[in-house]
C-alpha cells in the first residue's frame, strides 16, 4: 500500500476529516487532498506528526515493509501474467524488475516472479531469450544461498540446468553434489500425521499433490529414455517408452492433449510425415479443451487455474515452430500441413 493510501485508509479509520488533518498540520486542505491522491507529497518534516495524528509509525506510513505476503505475491504474479497477455512480455518484465527493486530481500517474490518470467520465454515465443536469461540467472544465483529450502534447491537447479546447456558439465556437477540429501521426507510425515489427527482433507491436499509430481517426474522420466533409446538406435524400446508415457497419462487422468507428446516428438525424430500429421490433428484440437482436475478422485483439492489458456497457448506455440524451423520442413511438404493449421483457426 502506497503512503497516499496509507494517509486516507488511517484518516477514515479515525473518523477524521481532510480539514482536521490540515488544521492539525497546520496546512491547507487542498494539500492533503493532494497527498491522498498521490499527486503530492508531505514535506519531511511533516511525516513524525502525521504518524503520531493517524496512530502509526514511521515505517508503516512510508510502507516500509521487508516482505509481501503470499497473497499480494500470488496476487502480482498474477498482474505480470496479465500484463503479458495484454501487451507484451518485454513490460511485464520491467514491471517485475520494478517490484524487486521495492522489494529487494523479499526471495519468495523474487523467486516466484523470475520463475514465473522462465516459464513464460518459451510459451510467449520471446525474441532474445539469452538477454533475458542472463539476469535470471544472477537472480539464481543469489537465491541459491537461500535458508528457505524450496527457494535454495529450486533454483540451484535451474542454475544446474543452465550450465549444463551450455557445455559447462564440470559446474552441473559441482552444483548436483551441493543439494543436500535428506533420507527424511518431510510431506510424506505431514500427510501422515494429518491422518492421525483427522485432518484427513489436509492430507489428501498433500497426497494429490504427491500424485501430481510422481506423474510428472515418470513422464520426464520416460521422455528421456525414449531419446537415449533413439540415440542408440534402439526404436522398439523407444516405441515401448511412448506408449507407457501415453499409458500413464490416461491413467492418472492428464489432459487429453498431453497423451500425444511422446509419440509426437518420436514421429517428429523419424521424420515420419503421416504419423506426426495424425498425431497433431489429435493433439492440437484436444488442446482448445477445458481440463477440470476436479472432475478426477485424484485431484479434487488440486488448484490448476490457467490450464486451458496455458495449452491454447502452447499449441501455437508448436504450430508456429513447426511452421518455421527448418527441421520441420518435411511436414510443410504438401498441402496437410497448411488445412490442419487453416482448420485450428476456424
Amino acid at each position: 500500500m502506497k503512503i497516499n493510501q496509507i494517509i486516507q485508509k488511517k484518516r477514515k479509520e479515525l473518523s477524521l476529516t481532510q480539514e482536521q488533518i490540515a488544521d492539525f498540520l497546520g496546512v491547507s486542505t487542498p494539500a492533503v487532498n493532494k497527498w491522498e491522491k498521490g499527486s503530492t507529497y508531505p514535506d519531511i518534516t511533516l511525516l513524525p506528526a502525521l504518524a503520531r495524528l493517524l496512530k502509526i509509525d514511521l515505517n508503516t506510513l512510508m510502507s516500509f515493509n521487508d516482505d509481501l505476503t503470499d497473497i499480494e505475491i500470488e496476487n502480482f504474479v498474477n498482474e505480470v501474467d496479465k500484463t503479458v497477455q495484454e501487451q507484451d512480455y518485454d513490460t511485464a518484465f520491467q514491471k517485475a524488475i520494478n517490484k524487486i527493486h521495492e522489494y529487494p530481500t523479499c526471495e519468495k517474490l523474487i523467486y516466484s516472479v523470475i520463475l514465473y518470467l522462465e516459464g513464460a520465454l518459451a510459451l510467449y515465443n520471446v525474441s532474445e531469450i539469452e538477454q533475458y536469461r542472463e539476469i535470471y540467472e544472477t537472480f539464481y544465483k543469489r537465491l541459491a544461498t537461500s535458508e528457505i529450502p524450496e527457494i535454495r534447491d529450486t533454483t540451484t537447479s535451474m542454475l544446474i540446468s543452465y550450465a549444463r546447456n551450455r557445455g559447462d558439465f564440470s559446474k552441473a556437477e559441482e552444483l548436483i553434489n551441493s543439494l543436500p540429501f535428506s533420507t527424511i521426507d518431510k510431506e510424506e510425515q505431514l500427510a501422515i500425521l494429518y491422518q492421525r489427527q483427522e485432518r484427513y482433507q489436509d492430507a489428501e491436499k498433500i497426497w494429490e499433490r504427491r500424485v501430481l509430481k510422481g506423474v510428472t517426474e515418470i513422464q520426464t522420466a520416460l521422455v528421456n529414455m525414449l531419446e537415449s533409446a533413439l540415440q542408440e538406435k534402439r526404436e522398439n524400446d523407444a516405441d515401448f517408452f511412448a506408449d507407457m508415457y501415453e499409458a500413464v497419462t490416461r491413467q492418472f487422468c492428464f489432459p487429453e492433449w498431453m497423451c500425444y507428446n511422446a509419440h509426437l516428438q518420436l514421429a517428429l525424430v523419424k521424420k515420419d510425415k503421416g504419423r506426426s500429421l495424425f498425431i497433431l490433428q489429435k493433439m492440437l484440437p484436444a488442446m482448445k479443451k477445458e481440463w477440470d482436475p476436479q472432475e478426477y478422485k485424484f485431484y479434487r483439492n488440486a488448484n490448476v487455474s490457467g490450464s486451458t489458456f496455458f495449452s491454447s497457448k502452447l499449441a501455437k506455440t508448436i504450430t508456429d515452430e513447426l511452421a518455421n524451423n527448418e527441421e520441420y520442413a518435411f511436414l510443410r511438404d504438401g498441402s496437410e500441413f497448411g488445412e490442419l493449421i487453416a482448420q485450428l483457426k476456424d
